[in-house]
């Protein structure tokens, strides 16, 4: 087990060592700079500029001096806010972002595992025709649709909620439902086809011909072996949120990581663009990370060996 976690932390490291590399030569590879949409700016103002961020160094010093910020966790000053450091930009806009996040992964599971259990349940009767629907309505329809839709009839129509902010529980409603509307879809789906699976194996049917308690094999075998893939889609769908949440955040006028990501791309803001995109890199791996090993956990049929799953 310790080996199998060391592989996956070397992997992890390498996966984002990769990504660092690949944002600060992407940035680098856009033509122009920073300060190119500042109206004239003197060249002297401009070189000092130049020096105060070093880029006035070749590429290849800027790309190892960056590395060795990062390792120091240093992600640099923002360009656009003065003195405001990239660490202190995330770590003050990830609250809101976070809650969001926590509050979307949970009820996208919950409803996702119980509409799923129920269509496959009520195989092939309205429950299970009702929730299919429901499922293939959430992928195909964008979650910015949804979200402006959920804005027109309950906040302008109805006025049941608001519509921008995000003040109190109440101000979670409609992000949440936007942005859990895809994940509660492919959440029902995987349970549904799973559980009948299941449900259908010969284990429940030597379970019910020793008369055990329908609850008791429900909860026991047929829940616990049905949410097997849900384990497995726990990355992807983190993934999903939190770069959704980018969008949802702007058109809900939520405070989080995703304004500020947005803001530095309208403004060009180098440091805070990498900054964002390497932390939500980092995120998303560790979430990757923590499925991999609650998989292991979940499904005892699992053998480690050699750092390997067997």
């Amino acid at each position: 087990m310790v080996r199998y976690i060391a592989n996956k932390l070397f992997y992890m490291l390498v996966s984002l060592f990769i990504l660092i590399s690949a944002t600060f030569f992407l940035m680098k590879a856009i033509p122009g700079d920073p300060f190119t949409s500042e109206k004239k700016v003197p060249d002297q103002i401009r070189e000092r500029l130049y020096e105060q961020y070093g880029f006035d160094k070749p590429v290849y010093q800027q790309y190892f001096k960056y590395l060795g910020d990062i390792v120091q966790g240093d992600f640099g000053i923002s360009m656009k806010k003065i003195n405001h450091e990239v660490a202190d930009i995330i770590t003050g806009s990830f609250a809101p972002s976070l809650k969001l996040g926590l509050v979307a992964i949970i009820v996208a599971v919950i409803v996702g595992v119980t509409l799923g259990m129920l269509a496959a349940l009520y195989h092939r009767k309205l429950l299970d025709n009702i929730a299919m629907v429901l499922a293939v309505l959430g992928i195909a329809v964008p979650s910015f649709v949804i979200a402006t839709l959920l804005q027109y009839v309950f906040a302008s129509k109805l006025h049941w909620l608001p519509t921008m902010g995000f003040k109190g529980p109440i101000y979670y409603f409609l992000p949440v439902a936007a942005l859990t509307a895809q994940p509660i879809a492919f959440i029902a789906r995987l349970t549904r086809s799973s559980m009948l699976e299941v449900l259908h194996a010969d284990y429940i049917k030597t379970a019910k011909a020793k008369g055990l308690n329908w609850i008791a094999i429900l909860f026991r075998h047929v829940i616990r072996n049905g949410i097997m893939p849900v384990v497995t889609y726990l990355g992807p769908m983190t993934a999903n949120i939190v770069t959704g949440s980018v969008v949802i955040e702007q058109i809900f006028g939520i405070g989080g990581i995703g304004k500020q990501f947005v803001d530095a791309i309208s403004g060009r803001d180098y440091p805070v663009i990498m900054g964002i995109t390497i932390f939500y890199g980092a995120l998303l791996m560790i979430a990757r990370f923590l499925t991999d090993i609650a998989y292991v956990f979940v499904d005892p049929r699992i053998k480690l060996s050699k750092g390997k799953e067997g």
